[in-house]
């Protein structure tokens, strides 16, 4: 009982651990490669910076994400339930609080300001795109590691599941439609503000939307691995030899179904086996052996 405690409590441990990390990955993307290039992502932190745009930066960003999160979080607390709290306000909280550090908006913490370095201010005035892709790429593996850990940033993700609790949608087209809003009223103040580094506001929504599409395949790839696994069915009037090359050759275990051919009404196997995305064409290939 002890071991099965002393597990559990290494795991929980292990968890904070890595959604620490995360964050402070994620607030690394926003806050030195995103902010200042004034390419917006989605969610509670693309409506913060879009507010910080419209004060000329007169609030720390982290705070505005942190003030706007904490509504969020309660009444996600209200309509989900208890079981989604701590790592969520954990997560939330520490995020902020890495935005603020790495942009120098801390007390006593000035000198920091890693968004004015030297390599930044480069990569921003000479290799704009190489700055955006770093950014969406520190983004999409702090929020996988986050999610991996079980916990999450807050923001659109508790919108989504409330809408589609109460009203059915579902969370992608949620998230979807809650990001397509914050960009394109990041567009709107970057235009009106004239703030686009010398680049149409336009450009910058366009950068917005490669930015969440990149981002929400790194999330893929935190959570599932680079090594996905694919259902194939094969049929074939050998299926004794496939089923024996899968099982000697693929190393795979495989089910034969029974099936009828509505073409010409005959009843035949149907092989299905499931196996990594890398061994599919392989696989494939024993289709071809009747063909």
């Amino acid at each position: 009982m002890d071991f099965i405690f002393k597990t559990k409590k290494s795991k929980i441990v292990r968890d904070y651990i890595g959604i620490t990390i995360g964050a402070a990955i994620m607030a690394l993307g926003i806050s030195v490669f995103l902010m200042d290039a004034y390419v917006v992502p989605g969610g509670v932190s693309g409506l913060s910076m879009t507010l910080s745009y419209l004060t000329y930066g007169k609030i720390p960003i982290g705070v505005t994400m942190w003030v706007l999160n904490l509504p969020l979080f309660f009444w996600g607390i209200k309509e989900l339930g208890k079981s989604f709290g701590a790592r969520t306000f954990y997560g939330f909280t520490l995020n902020s609080i890495f935005v603020d550090l790495f942009r120098g908006d801390i007390p006593y913490l000035h000198f920091i300001k890693l968004n004015q370095s030297q390599t930044i201010i480069d990569l921003r005035d000479n290799d704009f795109f190489f700055l955006i892709l770093v950014g969406a790429t520190l983004l999409g593996i702090g929020l996988g590691l986050v999610f991996k850990c079980k916990g999450t940033t807050a923001g659109s993700d508790i919108i989504a599941s409330i809408l589609h609790k109460r009203f059915g949608i579902k969370p992608g087209q949620a998230i979807m439609m809650i990001d397509f809003f914050v960009i394109a009223s990041a567009g709107i103040v970057i235009y009106l503000k004239d703030l686009s580094l010398g680049k149409p506001a336009f450009s910058l929504t366009l950068y917005a939307m490669f930015l969440l599409f990149v981002s929400s395949k790194i999330v893929d790839i935190v959570l599932d691995g680079f090594d996905y696994a694919r259902v194939a069915y094969i049929i074939s009037s050998k299926t004794d030899e496939i089923s024996e090359a899968i099982l000697t050759d693929l190393s795979r275990g495989a089910t034969a179904l029974k099936a009828r051919g509505l073409y010409k009404n005959e009843d035949r196997e149907v092989l299905m086996t499931v196996v990594p995305l890398k061994g599919s064409r392989n696989t494939a290939g024993y289709d071809k052996t009747d063909r």
